[in-house]
């Protein structure tokens, strides 16, 4: 006789349904963008009925944000081992390439100038975070004083993101974005490369 299952396994059930909404959300959010990801596409791709994206988040924009959370969460282990601005950078590269929809929800928010779904004042906060850092590092010499550090960081962002915005030019110039090494190669290229702007004083 089959028993019902108790809290505990309730509880991982939940979580692992969460979990497998929060995966497929980031890639349809990344494809289609807040608008035009629909959440029945969501539950398809999870795998669950999609009266669970309204059960679990409250619906479509309560899931996105609880992407953006996730996101949040993790970020600050992203570059926790980075002992300079082109190691920050690299792991950055590292990770847009390891993740490349969370990457590409950004960009559909750029491009479809769609603020919706997201929190806009956390995102503010977020880069201005990055701007004092920047701010700080540019201080200790890791930029030239001449360097306006708001652009240094959306350049060195873009840095960050060009293979999975532009595979195709990676291709162009002899690239392989789809080699099993290439993650690797570029963000310690990408390092190197940031490495270079240290000012010598």
């Amino acid at each position: 006789m089959r028993r019902s299952p108790g809290p505990d396994e309730r509880q991982r059930d939940a979580e692992r349904t969460k979990q497998q909404l929060l995966d497929a959300a980031v890639t349809e959010f990344g494809a289609h963008g807040f608008s035009g990801a629909r959440v029945s596409a969501i539950a398809d791709r999870a795998g669950v009925n999609k009266q669970l994206i309204s059960y679990y988040f409250g619906g479509k924009q309560g899931l996105y944000q609880a992407v953006a959370d996730r996101w949040r969460a993790g970020e600050p282990t992203v570059t926790q081992d980075a002992k300079d601005l082109g190691e920050v950078v690299g792991a950055y590269a590292r990770t847009s390439m390891e993740q490349p929809d969370l990457l590409r929800l950004l960009v559909r928010e750029g491009l479809d100038r769609d603020t919706a779904g997201g929190d806009e004042e956390a995102q503010y906060q977020r880069f201005q975070g990055m701007l004092a850092d920047f701010a700080r590092r540019q201080s200790e010499g890791e930029l030239p004083d001449d360097v306006d550090p708001a652009y240094a960081a959306l350049a060195l962002f873009g840095i960050s993101a060009a293979p999975v915005v532009f595979p195709q030019i990676a291709r162009a110039l002899g690239l392989d974005p789809d080699s099993p090494d290439f993650a690797s190669q570029y963000a310690e290229q990408a390092a190197v490369l940031v490495s270079q702007l240290r000012s010598r004083r």
